[in-house]
């Protein structure tokens, strides 16, 4: 009996020893690292040459350009999954893009090189999605920035009230306009959640640090029948 009890209080000593973030860390998941860089509102990527599998991650929401190696061959990229079958040449300028709009393992293949594009969805402890009803709830009683990131065209056929448009193509450029808001809350949003997600990661890389994505966008929240002006 007195072995039997021995058992489980070694255990405990054991665990006590360790810590509790010594055992949560064992089980914390690690954070997916996005290939490429963000250029101009695009996830630009670059496949190295063929001969291995390639592998590459981005974020749900990301809309990705390929860099070619030789811009002036062209090449295919297929990605069935997505239904793009597409000839690429050109520069990164000149290049189209690709909206990634959900999360998995995706088999592809550029030219010669194949592999897989892993879109997964963008975690920070700075960033939160929110409905269409949280969002109308922070409106009302916190009154953060409310960022549109869609463009003008877009803005002028309907917006959330008071909100500050700055396209997500200008972003990168344009974040200081709003630096006064780095310690406060930004509520971004977009025409469906997928232009706003790119936008929250560019903010968040330049020190933002409450971070709030308008979930389904704008589509969602005048579904929701809350009110837009013009």
């Amino acid at each position: 009996m007195k072995r039997i009890l021995f058992i489980p209080l070694v255990a405990a000593l054991v665990l006590i020893l360790l810590g509790p973030s010594r055992v949560i860390s064992q089980t914390a998941p690690t954070p997916n690292t996005p290939s490429g860089e963000i250029i101009g509102g695009f996830r630009v990527l670059e496949v190295a040459a063929a001969g291995r599998e390639v592998n590459l991650t981005v974020y749900r929401g990301d809309y990705i350009k390929f860099k070619l190696v030789d811009p002036k061959n062209e090449t295919v990229l297929s990605i069935p999954a997505f239904s793009i079958e597409q000839r690429l040449s050109g520069t990164i300028d000149e290049a189209p893009y690709f909206k990634m709009e959900r999360s998995g393992a995706f088999r592809f293949s550029l030219g010669a090189s194949q592999g897989f594009l892993n879109v997964v969805d963008y975690q920070q402890a700075s960033y939160r999605e929110v409905a269409s009803k949280d969002a109308a709830e922070l409106i009302r009683n916190i009154a953060p920035l409310v960022l549109d990131v869609r463009t003008p065209g877009e803005y002028s056929r309907g917006h959330l009230r008071d909100s500050v448009l700055i396209p997500l193509q200008q972003l990168q450029a344009r974040w200081t306009e709003i630096a006064g808001h780095r310690d406060k809350d930004v509520l971004i949003y977009c025409a469906t959640g997928n232009r706003s997600t790119v936008a929250a990661k560019i903010l968040i890389d330049n020190g933002f640090k409450r971070i709030y994505n308008l979930r389904q966008g704008i589509a969602g929240w005048e579904r929701e029948k809350y009110p837009v002006v013009q």
